[in-house]
């Protein structure tokens, strides 16, 4: 196994991979905390865009939870829901034509700090056998790396040459070892 001192003969014990594996865990743990709390993640997104950017029209506020939730969730059908349960208050404005503007409730932002909470929970199983500093020298690193992710770091198209797929003949596809 990796032990992070001498490297890693094995292709998929990079670090880009590693970071793959461990995103795709915590997804996994915190999608059932809140399944467990009858929440999916485009209720977070939208919970947590409302408590950090303030009240938002509707259809503003469903996109952007659109962009960040991490599954196909209808993000219009998650907010009719905390809607409903009290989560999110609507009111009708009137400033340049009628629109709707969402802002969160008491009760919704007590919600979403038990959703923080659970991550937290979530967080401190995961980094259990990490010292305080190991924990803290994580996190910055790994803010680091996001902030680089966020500038595109990392994404360029691949050269021509070398094995890939190619497009031949229109969408017909082929492999190429060269």
């Amino acid at each position: 196994m990796y032990d992070g001192r001498t490297g890693s003969t094995s292709p998929f014990e990079q670090t880009v991979y590693l970071l793959s594996t461990a995103g795709r865990a915590v997804d996994r743990l915190l999608a059932d905390r809140l399944d467990a709390r009858g929440m999916g993640p485009a209720h977070q997104a939208l919970l947590s865009a409302l408590a950090q950017l303030g009240p938002h029209g509707r259809r503003d506020l469903t996109e952007h939870a659109a962009a960040t939730a991490t599954t196909g969730t209808d993000s219009a059908q998650a907010l009719d829901e905390l809607l409903s349960a009290g989560l999110v208050h609507s009111m009708v404005v009137q400033i340049g034509g009628r629109q709707e503007v969402l802002t969160i409730t008491p009760a919704g932002q007590a919600a979403l700090d038990v959703l923080h909470d659970d991550a937290s929970a979530v967080q401190g199983d995961l980094l259990a056998s990490l010292t305080k500093g190991q924990r803290a020298e994580l996190n910055s690193l790994l803010r680091r790396v996001c902030t680089a992710a966020a500038r595109g770091a990392g994404h360029r198209t691949p050269s021509p040459s070398g094995p890939g797929w190619v497009l031949t003949g229109g969408q017909r596809r082929r492999w190429i070892s060269e």
